[in-house]
């Protein structure tokens, strides 16, 4: 199913010019080594991009490495004492077990330059229609602390970074991972020019929930017809309402039946007509998307590669 040779060989790290072509985010950093058995499947970000090389979805001139978030980009969201903190290593124990990974300097980077990949696409998006990142979909990151395997949230970050530089005035965030956006959610309550629209298991993490602009909770092992029926129904509607200048969509694959962190009901292919039905309503409607990648847990790799890789095949399908 996957290539044999080095990602970091195939991919060449460079900053794309502009080119249409399908950008794609993705840095060797993405795969933070782990303790053994830790429940997060890292390896998706390093099996992902090959995978999407092998079966000839994406070629290496797709794919480009972010550098480092600057700081005044990640404080438009994230508070200085929590960033100062972060890169001094000083989280307490007790937060630090709260976002579900040993804090090193190395995961500091990645999450940095998880950031800077996400406003990196989003300029690639202005151009082209569409972009991509690998990794990223950081929603439980709040202003002041890190949950759930998220330290900073990269799409807050890069929403923010396109009001500041007049790239974009009104955006929306559609959020489509299996757990709700509570971190998007707390930074944008006072903030009416980015609406957040959160589609999520009502029985899952995070159990007490945030106030997102809009929330739609699922019951329990919602399946793909009455997910599909919702999403068709809200999504197209709300973009016509909202008239975002620009959208950021985080399509985590924990929808799946088959997710240990899930409780909702998809299929692969429920969750591919998903990813085609955001992406289709954001070219007909003429919304540049960024999209980034978010959750997926299912117990085999494959289930979740294949997932994952369904977007970016559609991506190509879609807009290229």
């Amino acid at each position: 199913m996957f290539g044999v040779r080095s990602i970091e060989k195939i991919v060449k790290l460079t900053f794309l010019p502009f080119k249409r072509v399908l950008n794609i985010a993705y840095h060797p950093i993405y795969k933070h080594p782990l303790p053994v058995g830790h429940r997060f499947p890292m390896v998706k970000y390093d099996l992902l991009p090959r995978q999407l090389l092998h079966e000839g979805t994406c070629t290496k001139d797709n794919f480009f490495a972010p550098k480092k978030a600057l700081d005044k980009d990640i404080l438009r969201c994230h508070t200085q004492e929590y960033l100062n903190n972060l890169k001094a290593l000083k989280i307490e124990p007790k937060a630090q077990r709260k976002t579900g990974f040993p804090l090193s300097q190395e995961l500091v980077d990645r999450e940095l330059i998880i950031a800077q990949g996400t406003i990196q696409g989003s300029h690639y998006a202005l151009n082209n229609g569409i972009a991509m990142n690998i990794a990223g979909g950081t929603h439980h990151a709040y202003t002041s602390h890190g949950e759930a395997f998220c330290l900073l949230n990269d799409q807050a970050i890069a929403a923010r970074y396109l009001q500041a530089n007049q790239l974009a005035q009104k955006i929306l965030i559609v959020d489509l991972d299996v757990h709700q956006g509570n971190g998007t959610a707390e930074i944008f309550k006072d903030d009416e020019t980015v609406f957040t629209f959160s589609m999520h298991g009502k029985a899952n993490y995070p159990f007490k929930k945030e106030t997102s602009d809009l929330n739609i909770a699922l019951d329990t092992n919602t399946g793909d017809k009455e997910y599909l029926s919702i999403l068709n129904e809200t999504l197209p509607a709300l973009i016509q309402e909202q008239k975002p200048d620009f959208i950021f969509y985080l399509c985590g694959v924990d929808i799946l039946a088959s997710d240990k962190l899930g409780k909702l009901g998809c299929s692969i292919d429920g969750c591919k007509e998903r990813d085609r039905f955001v992406l289709q309503t954001c070219k007909d409607l003429a919304v540049p998307v960024q999209c980034s990648m978010g959750g997926g847990y299912s117990p085999d790799i494959k289930v979740i590669i294949d997932a994952h890789a369904n977007t970016f095949r559609l991506a190509q399908e879609i807009y290229f």
